[in-house]
């Protein structure tokens, strides 16, 4: 993502037709008047739970789905106001904030980090993270991403430098093609794209867990939805039912699976291994949140992929969930 603009490289007619594929969810919808929250979300993952626990249900305002690849053309779409709210990893907010995008983070997210991982091909001779020094590895979907931040992480980790490894940024399906041809044999990624990777030939080298990434994203909104009051209170009452989705699906793995399996097109290997490695509940933004996410930038600035640093703490609005 741009630092100047965040909006560079697509229009704002490729956007709207972008958001337009995300499809329409509403619940009782039947006044003119009713508010639409456009939410941005990234393969159809918070579409899936919300329709599957029934979360929505009873909402007096409308939601539209906008759908995107990644996390860097989302907040794209929020920098051109195709989109009110989104989410991502803490990195990616973090990036998109750096480059100027008008958002607040309004909500943290929590998990255990093993939906990030560096994914080797079988045959590429590397049993160690050490091994990497001098390879090619592709990071998606784009500069700044939480898959990015893992391998700066576990490099200093091991005692080598960022330098030591050449990146190259790939959108996921992309990376996911490059990587089953045997073209790219170091993969930084996350979520399906990881799942499908281990399945297409892969083995994991090393995930997030265990503090490797922090575990947190954001649910973050435009500060022009935020100074809508009818907006914001929509997002208020959406962020807690997104909470009690996180809570359905870490209480109905099977039925989640089973929806993700539906929804997403994933084979039931895949499905299963997402159910148990998503986002588990939704919390509000404390000080601990800020700080563990500051140690996530400080890193990434020393290294030169999150330029200019951010303030995380005064890039918050937590008010939402007060």
């Amino acid at each position: 993502m741009n630092r100047r603009t965040a909006a560079a490289g697509l229009s704002i007619t490729t956007l709207l037709a972008l958001t337009a594929c995300g499809g329409n969810s509403s619940a009782d919808a039947s006044s003119s008047q009713q508010v639409t929250l456009t939410v941005g979300d990234q393969a159809k993952t918070l579409q899936t739970m919300v329709a599957a626990s029934d979360a929505l249900k009873g909402a007096k305002y409308k939601v539209k789905w906008a759908e995107f690849e990644g996390a860097a053309p989302l907040y794209q779409a929020v920098q051109a106001g195709a989109a009110d709210t989104g989410y991502s990893a803490d990195l990616p907010a973090l990036q998109a904030l750096s480059g100027g995008v008008k958002v607040k983070n309004v909500a943290a997210l929590k998990n255990d980090g093993r939906h990030v991982g560096l994914v080797v091909r079988k045959d590429s001779g590397i049993q160690s993270v050490k091994d990497l020094k001098g390879r090619r590895v592709v990071v998606s979907s784009a500069k700044g991403s939480v898959s990015e931040y893992l391998l700066a992480n576990v490099l200093k980790q091991n005692g080598l430098d960022y330098k030591d490894v050449k990146v190259q940024y790939l959108l996921p399906t992309d990376a996911q093609a490059a990587f089953a041809s045997g073209k790219v044999k170091v993969w930084a990624t996350f979520g399906v794209y990881q799942a499908v990777g281990l399945k297409q030939g892969g083995r994991l080298l090393v995930d997030g867990g265990d503090g490797r990434v922090s575990g947190i994203g954001f649910v973050n909104a435009s500060e022009k939805a935020l100074a809508d009051p009818s907006k914001k209170a929509a997002l208020a009452d959406f962020l807690k039912r997104l909470g009690t989705a996180l809570k359905w699906t870490s209480t109905h793995r099977e039925a989640y699976a089973e929806a993700i399996q539906t929804r997403n097109g994933a084979d039931p290997a895949v499905a299963k291994t997402l159910a148990s490695a998503g986002y588990s509940e939704v919390l509000p933004i404390t000080g601990d949140v800020n700080a563990t996410v500051q140690g996530v930038a400080d890193l990434m600035h020393g290294i030169g992929v999150l330029d200019p640093n951010v303030d995380v703490a005064k890039s918050a609005d937590p008010s939402l969930l007060d």
